[in-house]
């Protein structure tokens, strides 16, 4: 079975710009309130791919988004927005 590339999903979190640290997002992926693709994630080392689908709460919002391509260094902020297409945000979102 052949599978994708694919990035450790916290490393994806902090390039993609939704998360301020690198820290912060394996905070987020070890507190079990992140999701890929529905399922639970607990470990930072989960691999993201491109199509994969990711929640999580962020302070009073629940955010989705779809994972449009990997990166490879952590950008500005208009280049971070190409890797993800927002699907869900509730209430008001600040983004790192």
């Amino acid at each position: 079975m052949v599978h994708a590339a694919g990035m450790r999903i916290d490393k994806w979190l902090w390039f993609a710009r939704l998360m301020p640290s690198r820290g912060d997002a394996q905070y987020l992926c070890e507190s079990r309130r992140l999701r890929l693709d529905g399922r639970v994630i607990d470990r930072s080392c989960a691999q993201v791919r491109p199509g994969a689908v990711l929640a999580f709460p962020r302070g009073d919002a629940v955010v989705a988004v779809r994972v449009e391509a990997l990166a490879e260094r952590r950008g500005p902020y208009g280049e971070a927005q190409h890797l993800y297409t927002a699907l869900l945000a509730t209430g008001t979102l600040e983004f790192a």
